[in-house]
């Protein structure tokens, strides 16, 4: 009799234990969702198309994913590779910090990058050897308009492992940084509450 009642109890804690587990389980699962998709999105000074810019956003979103937006900088070959390159950073970290704000309204994270070469292709290459992503979305410019030309399109095709997806926008805008003596004209009071970069 009492082996029997041993039994029961031992039964009844261990399903009581199961049904504990799996619930908390299923409530970590719900608090933190996985993001495991990133979108590569590469662009270069003077040349950051809205629109495939929306598009990337747009994709990320749907897909849950981290957007990973690349500045390529280009470094002459005179100079060594790691040598700081102010101009271009003054151009890169605004833009960046456009893209993370539009990101931002929409829920989705940034990893922004600054990545070297010496040309745009090199540094793409660079890129590619040592970032993980599922996909990259590219501007085909033409035009006037911003993004690569149909030379560096191929060149991608050809080169860059995975799914690419190329956007040709129409009526595009540019997403520029601001000048430097627009920067100048901002009080320091106000330098926090600096708008956002607008197009062209």
């Amino acid at each position: 009799m009492t082996l029997a009642v041993v039994v029961v109890v031992l039964a009844v804690a261990l399903g009581s234990f199961a049904v504990i587990q799996l619930r908390q389980r299923r409530s970590s699962h719900r608090a933190t969702p996985k993001r495991t998709g990133r979108i590569l999105f590469p662009f270069v000074a003077n040349a950051l198309s809205q629109r495939a810019l929306d598009a990337a956003l747009r994709l990320a979103k749907s897909e849950d994913a981290t957007l990973v937006p690349v500045f390529l900088a280009s470094v002459p070959l005179y100079l060594p590779l790691d040598t700081p390159l102010p101009h271009q950073c003054g151009i890169a970290i605004p833009l960046q910090e456009a893209i993370e704000r539009r990101a931002t309204r929409s829920g989705i994270p940034v990893d922004a990058r600054i990545e070297r070469g010496r040309n745009y292709r090199h540094a793409l290459r660079e890129t590619i050897a040592h970032e993980t992503f599922d996909r990259i979305v590219v501007a085909a410019g033409s035009g006037g308009s911003a993004g690569f030309d149909s030379s560096d399109v191929a060149w991608i095709l050809q080169n860059v492992p995975g799914e690419l997806v190329v956007l040709r926008p129409a009526n595009d805008k540019v997403l520029a940084a601001p000048t430097e003596q627009k920067r100048q004209r901002v009080p320091s009071q106000d330098a926090r509450r600096a708008p956002v970069p607008s197009a062209g």
